[in-house]
């Protein structure tokens, strides 16, 4: 251990704690010591802290015993007598900095002295994005984060860092500067997209930002990894072995970039820096070194990767853009359009098919009409992409999963915008793209490439037809109509009463231990991301895979919705903390849930009725609890009667709460969600006899707690109140 990186470090912590210690001091004089303090919209008050040492900071009087904690862990600043070649001391700085720099930031909150969120900097993820996002981290999508300090020696450099680490996948949170010079204002000067779809998120200028991508991965293992408050080896472990994040240092390293480079190197995050600072390169709490230092920027990016041990698999697509999960999320603006198509200006579809193998010629890519060189910018064109599939494996089942995928698969180019799916598609492509040589055809190239890859085990052969010419468009529509005509009848026949196997789903056992989800033809995945087709695909690519076939067995209770065959599979696979489990109940049995969930359904007890609640909404609920604190009742694996978490597809579902009358239970919701479902509900209602019976659901604007959802109900007739008691 260098003892110019210790005494560094723990002048920077003694710096940090400081400010931060006279920053709250100016706080209580004005706002007083019981004044509420809070991130926005979370449920881990200030995360770092709460999962560190298990302490909720609600006020600001609160903060005294943290900065007490801190300011035991400070070391004196090592002397060269003193100095010894161990990390120890320099630890416990860098703890003691975190500590300190969520109390500062946290400050800003109060007097907004600076504001912590500008156009540029978004200031601390709330737990909608965190549980949204960190998923991927559990997924694999995202296999990590850089957290970028200081800035690039020019704003060309900076964007090619940006791209790189995009290309592969990763996260990049940007706090800190360099003479005054950030790596995010770096970006924004030269058009880069910045944000959480983008993955490129900056925090704030000033190095103390960082904390929160700290926080972020300190919430993901309390919300993915069931970690518990408190229990800061489990953190610091979960961390080290799951969420895999560096530390990217660009430029003059100063005493406070030290100390927070400590506090990261407890989490397990390594430092790389482009300055020639001194390494540490022995292994101990990181997987490899520790520090690293004097490497160029042609070479950053892939020197971190190894030292932080990552793997990441890349394809090498044959386009001339980007290509990324981090592009999906990149808007392209009208004025920067070169080429539009569909969005219900024009004729636009995809359709995927499947062929015999004699009738599909593999690579094969055309495009029928006009390409982006043939029109000027501007330009609206119709639009048919159909792609024929051929395989040995492949079923008729698949296309329309295997067709779902084009959407993602095209929006990771950059440059390329696609919304929608089937008949419903609007895509464009920008100028910038045209203008780096990007064609139809390569939109044929991503598909030909990714749909082999990603489905190798059912899809042998791909080939793509791109149709501009409007005739052709209209002609390859009609029938595609047809096919889609097929497979919406031989979907409504896919009923749970119908299938002989359900699927499991165990892609989030990882955090959620006992929870396993189950789908059937009637109930999707809590995430929405599987619904049973979806599963029965996976099951085909990879058969060891997470969702595995379930049996159903005999019926042991039709309206709960129980067979023997399920719950001897839960049973077995929750390690035996879950007995049984009703596909139809909320009282009796009901599914566990992982931390994914889209919507939680919630008892009323007072309304004999249920609320839902989805996770973008932000405001309180008539439970008294925010979605936030909801979500961490009955996340990790718990049965809960009375709560549950779901996706939102399922709320449209004949088999929704079957067992305790369905819809007719339910009183209230957020009203984006019920406006967002009013056309998928109105069958459901036809059912029922009253197609009126969204209006009868409070809403947020109605009624914000119990007894006023009472009211409401009485008001408008909701049949709740009459039905037979829940509990």
């Amino acid at each position: 251990m260098s003892k110019i990186i210790a005494s560094a470090a723990i002048r920077g912590a003694h710096s940090i704690f400081a400010k931060t210690e006279a920053k709250l001091a100016r706080a209580k004089e004005s706002f007083g010591a019981d004044a509420a303090i809070e991130l926005p919209n979370t449920g881990y008050y200030l995360p770092v802290i709460y999962g560190l040492i298990g302490e909720k900071v609600k006020k600001l009087s609160d903060m005294d015993k943290v900065l007490g904690y801190a300011k035991d862990l400070l070391p004196e600043v090592p002397t060269e007598k003193l100095w010894l070649p161990y990390l120890g001391t320099t630890l416990d700085a860098g703890i003691a900095t975190l500590l300190a720099e969520e109390c500062h930031e946290a400050l800003n909150y109060l007097d907004s002295d600076p504001p912590p969120v500008t156009e540029l900097w978004l200031g601390a993820a709330d737990d909608v994005i965190m549980r949204a996002k960190g998923v991927e981290f559990v997924d694999g999508s995202a296999p990590g984060f850089a957290a970028v300090v200081g800035a690039a020696p020019d704003n060309a450099t900076a964007v090619r860092l940006a791209r790189e680490m995009q290309e592969k996948m990763l996260y990049v949170f940007m706090a800190g500067h360099d003479d005054g010079v950030s790596f995010g204002e770096q970006l924004d000067a030269e058009g880069v997209q910045l944000g959480w779809d983008s993955r490129l998120v900056p925090f704030g200028k000033e190095v103390y930002s960082q904390i929160y991508s700290v926080g972020f991965a300190t919430r993901a293992a309390m919300a993915f990894g069931g970690v518990q408050p408190g229990d800061y080896e489990r953190i610091l472990a979960y961390n080290k072995s799951r969420v895999f994040a560096f530390v990217l240092a660009l430029g003059t390293v100063t005493d406070e970039w030290y100390a927070t480079a400590a506090g990261a190197i407890s989490y397990g995050f390594p430092t790389i820096a482009t300055s020639d600072i001194p390494q540490i390169l022995p292994t101990g709490v990181c997987t490899y070194e520790h520090v690293v230092s004097n490497v160029t920027c042609d070479e950053l990016v892939q020197r971190a990767i190894e030292v932080r041990g990552l793997k990441i698999k890349v394809l090498d697509i044959p386009v001339p853009v980007s290509y990324g999960p981090a592009f999906e999320g990149e808007r392209v603006r009208k004025e920067d359009t070169h080429v539009e198509m569909g969005g219900q200006k024009s004729v636009a579809f995809e359709w995927l098919r499947t062929l015999d193998a004699a009738e599909v010629t593999d690579g094969r890519i055309e495009v029928v009409g006009p390409d982006l060189d043939d029109v000027e910018q501007g330009t609206l064109l119709p639009l048919a992409i159909v792609v024929d599939v051929a395989g040995r494996k492949m079923q008729s089942d698949f296309e329309p999963v295997l067709e779902r995928q084009i959407h993602h698969l095209l929006n990771y180019a950059e440059g390329v915008l696609h919304m929608g799916q089937r008949d419903l598609i609007w895509l464009r492509i920008s100028s910038a793209a045209k203008n780096s040589g990007f064609k139809l055809s390569h939109l044929g190239e991503i598909l030909h490439a990714k749909l082999l890859d990603d489905f190798a085990a059912i899809v042998d052969k791909v080939q793509i037809t791109i149709y501009t010419e409007e005739a052709k468009v209209l002609e390859m529509r009609e029938k595609a109509n047809v096919n889609y005509a097929e497979r919406d009848e031989r979907m409504a026949g896919l009923t749970d009463d119908t299938a002989d196997v359900f699927y499991s789903c165990s892609l989030c056992q990882s955090f959620a231990p006992n929870h396993i989800c189950v789908v059937t033809p009637e109930r999707l995945g809590l995430c929405g991301a599987y619904n049973w087709l979806d599963a029965k695909a996976s099951n085909e690519l990879n058969p060891t895979g997470p969702n595995q076939p379930i049996e159903k067995g005999t019926v042991v209770d039709a309206t709960l919705g129980q067979w023997s065959g399920v719950n001897e599979y839960i049973y077995e696979k929750s390690g035996n903390a879950v007995e049984r489990m009703s596909c139809y109940s909320l009282m009796t049995d009901p599914m566990t849930s992982c931390g994914c969930f889209m919507c939680i359904i919630a008892l009323l007890p007072m309304c004999n009725g249920v609320m839902i609640v989805n996770r973008e909404f932000a405001g309180m609920t008539p439970s008294g609890m925010k979605f936030s604190t909801l979500a961490g009742t009955i996340g990790g694996g718990v049965q809960v009667p009375g709560f549950m978490g779901i996706g939102r597809g399922y709320i449209a579902s004949k088999k929704f709460l079957a067992a305790e009358n369905g819809l007719s239970r339910v009183v209230w919701m957020p009203k984006e969600l019920k406006e967002s479902l009013r056309e998928a509900l109105k069958p459901r209602f036809e059912e029922m006899g009253d197609p009126d019976f969204l209006d009868k659901i409070a809403d947020e604007t109605i009624a914000e707690t119990e007894e006023q959802v009472m009211e409401f109900m009485a008001k408008v007739g909701h049949p709740a109140a009459a039905l037979e008691a829940l509990f």
